[in-house]
């Protein structure tokens, strides 16, 4: 005998999707606090252990959903321009905030970390916006010569959008956008 088997069933990807499907259907439609463990796997069509053999909570859940997601819709295109490459990650973090499943997962999520520390802590150790943030910072980087290599650096470029958005304000305009765009730039340079 060479090796032994694996224990447990293995993670069936069609399943998986349509767990994260389930999430994303019912935060839209019940909200977090209403979404249940049991109704996700009921929506999935999978049974109830599956989803927890899989993730402990439904906060687990969620940041799985945004994790998958969010690369695909805070990548922006490289642009020769500062203003322009941080401006376009703006516009992007703004349709995701205000527009998407997964914006309205992350969403769920902030909100949740006010009441919840374990919830905080996983939102914070998975850092989600971060990555996307860093890469276009990264890019500005060469052009800008005092960008901050802190986590400050994100914190400015997310945080006046992820604030507008979570306290209820309208979502920034692409002039209120561009001009957050050119003070960082300036403030940067």
């Amino acid at each position: 005998m060479t090796g032994s088997a694996p224990q447990g069933r293995p993670r069936s990807e069609t399943a998986r999707l349509a767990v994260l499907h389930a999430v994303d259907d019912l935060l839209v439609e019940v909200g977090y606090a209403a979404m249940t463990m049991k109704g996700i796997a009921e929506r999935a069509g999978v049974g109830r252990m599956t989803v927890y053999r899989w993730w402990p909570t439904k906060a687990h859940l969620l940041v799985e959903a945004c994790a998958a997601d969010i690369p695909k819709e805070l990548t922006v295109p490289d642009v020769a321009d500062p203003v322009g490459q941080l401006t376009g990650f703006l516009t992007a973090l703004t349709a995701f905030l205000t527009g998407s499943d997964a914006g309205a997962a992350y969403r769920a999520l902030l909100g949740e970390a006010q009441h919840d520390p374990e919830v905080g802590k996983l939102v914070a150790d998975a850092d989600l916006l971060g990555g996307p943030a860093r890469e276009v910072l990264a890019r500005v980087r060469g052009k800008l010569d005092a960008v901050p290599e802190d986590p400050f650096a994100t914190a400015e470029l997310c945080g006046p959008v992820v604030l507008l958005v979570m306290s209820g304000s309208p979502a920034p305009d692409p002039a209120a956008l561009r001009a957050h765009a050119v003070r960082l730039a300036k403030s940067w340079a």
